[in-house]
């Protein structure tokens, strides 16, 4: 019999796993619910990334309806995303980039190769303020309505389909 336990174990696992993944197919696993959604953005004082010495707060950004992008140089994904950002700031969008967990230097040079669709991009090297947010890598993006009121929230490289069914609806709807 303890010769059968190692097996009867490994059985038990791999039905626990197949269940799980079973009960999960068909999700999407980007669509984690946010506790921001429909209230006011956090308070945000990071460094700009073209003039470190100064500070930009959501406040400032009140008025108008933006996406805020969090992004890094070191985010394989970002890379993946990048022209769809580009794409929707083009559109009109005004477009936050929110460098994250990165050095000013890499970021600028990741900038300049790919090229810079954010009207703004605000620094957060050590992650602080993405805890604030409920950051917890890159890519993320959410909306901000006019009067400061985060309204959706996507985790993983955006595509057009989500921006034309979540993003644009919104921004359309901002005054």
């Amino acid at each position: 019999m303890s010769r059968l336990l190692p097996l009867l174990a490994f059985i038990a696992l791999a039905l626990l796993l197949f269940v799980g993944v079973r009960m999960n197919s068909g999700k999407d696993t980007s669509a984690i619910p946010s506790p921001l959604i429909g209230k006011t953005a956090p308070a945000l004082q990071l460094p700009e990334l073209a003039l470190p010495e100064s500070r930009i707060g959501v406040a400032e950004l009140k008025g108008r309806a933006h996406v805020l992008n969090v992004w890094g140089s070191w985010c394989v994904s970002c890379r993946v995303e990048h022209p769809v950002i580009t794409e929707l700031a083009r559109s009109g969008a005004v477009v936050v980039g929110y460098n994250y967990k990165d050095t000013p230097e890499d970021a600028a040079r990741w900038l300049a190769r790919y090229g810079n669709p954010f009207a703004l991009v605000v620094q957060d090297q050590d992650g602080t303020a993405a805890l604030d947010w409920g950051i917890y890598g890159a890519p993320e993006t959410f909306v901000i309505d006019a009067s400061g009121v985060v309204r959706f929230k996507h985790i993983g490289p955006l595509t057009p389909e989500i921006v034309s069914a979540h993003i644009l609806p919104i921004l359309q709807e901002a005054p």
